[in-house]
């Protein structure tokens, strides 16, 4: 019995190791969040099984980049992930703008989108349209602020 104890203890302790071990190595999953504008992005290009809790019209999708004090956001249609870059498809969630762009990620923590062509990125602020920079750095986090 106790045989078959340490037995359970240790596949358990094995997949555990092994869970750990896949987020370290999907970094293209999480929560990514910038400061000075106060986005997010919320991602899953693996499974592509984020939904978007105010919109869940739109089903599961790859990500999605929104302000924290808001409900509008950019939706990822499509992520493909190069190594250590993605090259994403994003659009409003009206559907009337739409961009793609790239998300590289620079170390464990550092992603950089940079837009390519199409709309600009823009967010309710204020009651004003602000746009974005072209090039925006996001750290990634464990959970939402």
């Amino acid at each position: 019995m106790k045989r078959l104890l340490l037995a359970a203890l240790a596949l358990l302790t094995m997949a555990t190791a092994q869970a750990q071990q896949q987020g370290d190595s999907r970094p293209f999953q999480g929560y990514l969040y910038n400061k000075e504008y106060d986005v997010y992005f919320r991602i899953n290009f693996y499974d592509e099984d984020v939904i978007i809790s105010w919109q869940d019209i739109f089903g599961p999708l790859p990500g999605f980049l929104a302000k924290s004090a808001s409900n509008y956001c950019w939706i990822v249609t499509q992520a493909d992930i190069d190594g250590q870059k993605a090259e994403l498809e994003i659009t409003n969630d009206y559907g009337s703008e739409d961009l793609t762009a790239t998300l590289t990620q620079q170390d464990d923590t550092t992603y950089v989108l940079k837009q390519k062509s199409g709309s600009t990125l823009k967010i309710p602020n204020k009651n004003k349209w602000q746009k974005l920079p072209a090039t925006l750095t996001f750290i990634k986090r464990k959970t939402a602020k």
